[in-house]
C-alpha cells in the first residue's frame, strides 16, 4: 500500500470513527436527544388518530381486556375523539400494555387487519369482553381463543388467518418492548394510563371533562 493510499484510508477510518461519535451524541438528526426532549418518542408502527404536526400529542397505554379501559372507551372517549382529535386540534396514539397473555393476542388479529380497520376492532373488543375476557368468567385458554376467533371473523377474518396471526411471533416482541418502554418510561402499572406531551397525567376512566381541562391547558401553553 502507498503512503499516499495510507493516508487516505486513515483519513476515512477517521471520519468514520467521528461519525459514529456524532451520531451516537445526537449530532446527526438529534432524534434521541428530541424524544428525551419531548419525554416521548413517536414510532412507526404506532396506530394513532389525529393531526401529526399537532404540538399536542396524548398516548393512551390500554389492555383490551380492561373494563376500565372498556367504560373509558365508551364514556370519555368519543367525547375526546369528537372535540380534540376530528378537529385536528391533538395528536393520539393508542398503544397496548398487555395485562396478560389474552391481550397479546388480541392485539395482534387487530394488527393483522388493514391499518385503517384497526381501532374499529379495539372497540369491537372493547364492547364485548364479556364473549372473551376471563374477567367475565370466560373459561381460558379455549372459551378465550374461541371468543377472540369469533371476533375476529365479525371482522372479516376466517378462523385460519385468526390463528395464524395469533403465533405471530415477531408481534410478540413488538409488543413485549412497547410494554417495557411504557414501563421504564413512565412506570406505568395498570390501564388506562394517559401520557400528555410525555408527562403522565393519570390512570383509570379520568372523566371527559378533567381528561378536557388538561387537553385545554396544554393547548393554551404552546400557543
Amino acid at each position: 500500500m502507498s503512503r499516499k493510499t495510507l493516508f487516505i484510508v486513515l483519513g476515512l477510518v477517521v471520519l468514520i470513527a467521528a461519525a459514529g461519535i456524532g451520531w451516537s451524541m445526537g449530532l446527526f438528526g438529534g432524534s434521541s436527544d428530541a424524544a428525551s426532549a419531548k419525554g416521548y418518542e413517536l414510532v412507526p408502527t404506532d396506530r394513532t388518530m389525529g393531526n401529526p404536526k399537532s404540538p399536542v400529542v396524548l398516548i393512551e397505554y390500554a389492555a383490551p381486556s380492561c373494563p376500565v379501559c372498556a367504560a373509558f372507551n365508551v364514556q370519555a372517549f368519543p367525547q375526546i375523539k369528537a372535540k380534540y382529535i376530528d378537529t385536528g386540534k391533538i395528536f393520539y396514539v393508542f398503544r397496548v400494555f398487555p395485562l396478560r397473555p389474552d391481550d397479546g393476542e388480541a392485539e395482534k388479529i387487530a394488527r393483522c387487519l388493514p391499518e385503517d380497520k384497526y381501532f374499529s376492532f379495539i372497540d369491537l373488543l372493547f364492547k364485548n369482553q364479556p364473549k372473551w375476557d376471563v374477567e367475565y368468567g370466560v373459561q381460558a385458554p379455549e372459551g378465550v381463543h374461541e371468543g377472540l376467533v369469533l371476533l375476529g371473523r365479525i371482522a372479516g377474518m376466517s378462523r385460519e388467518q385468526v390463528d395464524q396471526c395469533m403465533v405471530n411471533k415477531a408481534e410478540d416482541d413488538r409488543i413485549n418492548k412497547v410494554s417495557a418502554d411504557g414501563e421504564a418510561r413512565y412506570s406505568i402499572t395498570g390501564t388506562p394510563t394517559f401520557i400528555l406531551n410525555g408527562v403522565s397525567v393519570g390512570s383509570g376512566n379520568i372523566p371527559y371533562d378533567t381528561l378536557s381541562k388538561l387537553l385545554d391547558t396544554e393547548l393554551a401553553k404552546q400557543h
